[in-house]
């Protein structure tokens, strides 16, 4: 049976289109923002730290951050998840306390995806085993830009499979992909082997999430929903620190996909600074709380 990925990709939308499709999309943003938006993205938000100076304290700080929210802002809802490396996932685990935060955990050698499958598949599953909820991996992208797509989908399949029921994103990396149809061809690939999400970035390449990247993703989703009726989710990652850009990228979800997708379960953003920027303007004063 041919794959969606194998097919001509002859619905990915054309320059002129995502041109149009974005400043459609601008128009309709209100100039203010609801107070009760911002709440919802700040409810899609996974709460990252993935530096090299990472330290057990640091993890547990940021947990305790996590933690307290509710305490402070009893009105507002709290952040997705806490994303974190895997030797970090048993110390979140450990310490979190606050509901319905998930545990989510970059592996499979990110962010280069580049060492042996079984090595980023034991990875995946002491991850699993350590208590994500959730796996961030980086899909082969030197496979994928050799055109060797079957490669890059039985080793997202394989990952997949390991790690059971719990949630698998796929990092496109598409600022390394060249052109939309790359784009929107790996996003095809991802979700045909069997990504709950895909994701734009690692954010540790120069080009991370752009709208236009965001809108070619949103239509490959979609195309993949139409075909097959799974839903798949959307994380842009890499640069998101404002409010603003938020809201864009929760607009463009909206545009391409529908409401049904502007919820936690369907849409994800990937950041470190936005929490504490958009908890500042829903409060109309700043606040570093996270």
């Amino acid at each position: 049976m041919t794959k969606l990925y194998q097919k001509p990709i002859k619905s990915c939308p054309s320059d002129n289109e995502i041109k149009k499709g974005l400043k459609e999309i601008i128009e309709s943003i209100p100039a203010v923002p609801e107070k009760r938006l911002l709440m919802k993205i700040l409810n899609m938000i996974d709460l990252t730290s993935l530096n090299t100076t990472d330290t057990k304290s640091s993890i547990i700080n940021l947990t305790g951050k996590v933690n307290s929210f509710q305490g402070r802002f009893s009105n507002i809802p709290n952040v997705a998840a806490i994303c974190v490396y895997p030797n970090f996932v048993s110390v979140v685990k450990e310490k979190l306390s606050a509901k319905n935060v998930k545990i989510a955990s970059v592996a499979g050698s990110f962010p280069t995806s580049q060492t042996f499958r079984s090595i980023k598949i034991a990875e995946c599953k002491m991850a699993v085993e350590a208590g994500a909820d959730e796996i961030d991996i980086v899909m082969p992208v030197g496979n994928f830009l050799g055109n060797d797509y079957e490669t890059v989908a039985d080793e997202i399949r394989e990952i997949k499979t390991s790690i059971g029921d719990k949630h698998l994103k796929v990092i496109i990396e598409s600022g390394l992909l060249g052109d939309y149809e790359q784009i929107f061809r790996a996003s095809l690939i991802a979700m045909d082997a069997g990504a709950d999400f895909v994701k734009t970035s690692t954010g540790k390449i120069n080009i991370s999430a752009t709208p236009e990247t965001a809108y070619v993703m949103c239509h490959a989703i979609s195309d993949f929903y139409s075909e097959t009726g799974i839903k798949v989710g959307f994380k842009p990652a890499g640069g998101i620190a404002s409010a603003a850009d938020s809201l864009f990228y929760y607009h463009i979800v909206g545009h391409c996909l529908g409401e049904e997708w502007l919820n936690n379960s369907l849409f994800r953003i990937g950041a470190s600074r936005l929490a504490n920027n958009i908890l500042s303007e829903i409060a109309g004063e700043r606040h570093d709380h996270f």
